[in-house]
């Protein structure tokens, strides 16, 4: 099976693509490196605290890169045209796109006949950016989920492919919100690779609704995501 990832050179997209890689016949990476950038300040502690935890637990205390791990192609933004071209060269059978830029209509057509998008959280309530961070700070635990769906030309209202909770334990941090994430991302995804193997195709379901749009949360809401996830997760059995 020939599969298409659209993403960026992260610790979490790292591990994702490595695990891929085993579950596929080829595997090209398309890695966008810049982004839209906030006008405010998002940055908090957590968030060194969570990059280590990842270097430890998936990489013993190393920082690969995804290309060492798959072919890849870098580009400052996915949706250029010789990006689109590279994409529509590969001819994917699937393309999975995990952490870009919202895709303009030229790559989704060019990305092949099923085009996905991970989405951290649930779209039906929470589109856009940080959305599991929304729900925690909304003290909505039962949508810290991880959803894959239909990528389309509007953000996070694709049809649903999967849905998958993130494991909460006690005593967890907010630093390891993502690799718990992560995993369930790379367990939806490759249960859809499993169904287009068996089936040729993958299931969806139209949303039942459109959630409310999200953007990027700044650092003094963060502080009340950890006190929150935190007080959450110290009352789990």
């Amino acid at each position: 099976m020939r599969v298409l990832v659209l993403t960026t050179d992260t610790l979490h997209h790292a591990y994702f693509v490595r695990e891929l890689v085993s579950q596929v016949s080829r595997l090209h990476v398309i890695l966008e490196t810049t982004g839209v950038k906030p006008t405010f300040d998002v940055a908090h502690p957590f968030e060194s605290l969570r990059d280590q935890y990842e270097r430890d637990v998936w990489f013993k205390g190393n920082e690969p890169s995804i290309r060492e791990f798959a072919e890849t192609t870098i580009c400052p933004n996915v949706n250029a045209s010789d990006v689109v071209a590279a994409a529509k060269g590969f001819s994917p059978e699937i393309t999975v796109a995990f952490g870009i830029r919202k895709a303009e209509p030229a790559l989704i057509r060019a990305a092949g006949p099923r085009v996905v998008n991970l989405h951290g959280g649930d779209p039906e309530f929470y589109r856009g950016l940080d959305s599991q961070l929304w729900a925690i700070y909304h003290n909505d635990f039962k949508n810290v989920v991880t959803t894959l769906h239909v990528l389309n030309e509007t953000l996070d209202d694709g049809p649903i492919i999967g849905v998958r909770p993130v494991a909460l334990c006690r005593g967890m941090g907010l630093h390891q919100l993502r690799h718990r994430n992560t995993e369930s991302a790379f367990e939806l995804t490759r249960t859809a690779l499993d169904e287009l193997k068996r089936t040729g195709d993958v299931a969806s379901r139209k949303q039942r609704q459109i959630g409310r749009y999200y953007s990027f949360m700044p650092s003094v809401l963060k502080d009340l995501c950890v006190k929150r996830f935190e007080r959450h997760c110290a009352q789990l059995e």
